[in-house]
């Protein structure tokens, strides 16, 4: 059946009388409702107060323990994406140099399909990838830096298209270069082959695009890919179900372990930093998720803090 459109007044006595949320601040959860949505707020963070059986909000819950929620994922996005950010800008620096360093700095060269992978899995990905890079070099009009290379130069060099391209783009473009510049890219992370940075960034792809649209990232699954194994997931232990570790492979905490791969280690430290003050705000906030359940939602084994210990 299609769900009829309900006004506020109306969500909030669905909330309270049909589902037994606990809404004291009636004004209080008006405002909430109208700056946030109810998809957005109630569908996306009312999984862990709700009895599966039921289908009813547990005892004791209130529509703050539900903000709660909904403010913690909201302070993961914005860490997770400033972390994201210096990895992007990372990958798009090493990309730039590898491959000018080879190819020169005309546009001609990162727009000749020769200048890259000549597998055939990989004809069509350097099609689109080509696409894309002449339509931002060529005809875009959205970034003045392009279009100032493009009218006084005739010539915009990959150092500085690069700073247009998306994380996922950045992600494809490593994919399909050739293994000369795959290497002295991967070569930067000593403990990453070429084929884990791949898909590392592959898999990081999906949880930037999750912060960038503001959906639900705490309890995100990659349903795709999986984060490439890692000496980090054997010595943390993580348990396995056959060959395939149970953790840290297509949730959140996948995004910690690369992060530990691929910040520089002040910049992982002052992550971590962050991240445990946030799970600790939002656990002093609300009591209704007990810490452990938190985690496992997140993807977390219970000593996921002894990542700093261990040597990569």
């Amino acid at each position: 059946m299609i769900k009829p459109y309900l006004n506020y007044s109306d969500q909030i006595n669905l909330l309270s009388q049909s589902k037994g949320l606990i809404i004291a601040d009636i004004p209080y959860a008006t405002q909430r409702l109208t700056d946030i949505g109810y998809f957005s707020l109630i569908g996306g963070y009312k999984t862990p107060f709700i009895n599966p059986m039921t289908r009813k909000y547990e005892a004791r819950t209130t529509f703050e323990d539900v903000v709660a929620l909904y403010q913690f994922d909201k302070s993961l996005r914005s860490l997770t994406f400033d972390y994201l950010n210096i990895i992007e800008q990372k990958i798009g620096q090493l990309i730039s140099d590898a491959f000018c360093s080879h190819f020169g700095e005309r546009q001609a060269a990162y727009l000749d399909p020769n200048n890259y992978s000549q597998k055939a899995s990989n004809i069509k990905m350097v099609s689109g990838l080509i696409n894309i890079l002449d339509r931002i070099a060529n005809r875009s009009t959205d970034h003045n830096y392009i279009v100032h290379q493009r009218n006084v130069h005739q010539n915009v060099p990959l150092w500085v298209l690069r700073k247009a391209l998306t994380f996922g783009q950045l992600s494809k473009m490593y994919s399909v270069l050739q293994i000369q510049q795959q290497r002295a890219i991967a070569g930067v992370y000593v403990h990453f082959s070429e084929k884990q940075l791949a898909g590392a960034l592959s898999c990081l792809t999906y949880f930037r695009n999750v912060c960038a649209h503001n959906e639900r990232l705490y309890s995100f699954r990659i349903l795709q890919h999986d984060f490439p194994d890692t000496r980090l997931h054997h010595k943390l232990n993580i348990p396995k179900k056959g060959q395939h570790y149970t953790m840290g492979k297509n949730d959140y905490f996948g995004v910690v372990i690369m992060f530990r791969y691929l910040l520089r280690g002040d910049d992982f430290r002052s992550y971590k930093r962050k991240l445990k003050a946030i799970i600790a705000k939002y656990l002093k906030a609300s009591t209704r998720l007990s810490e452990s359940d938190l985690l496992t939602y997140m993807g977390f084994p219970s000593n996921w803090d002894d990542i700093s210990r261990y040597h990569l």
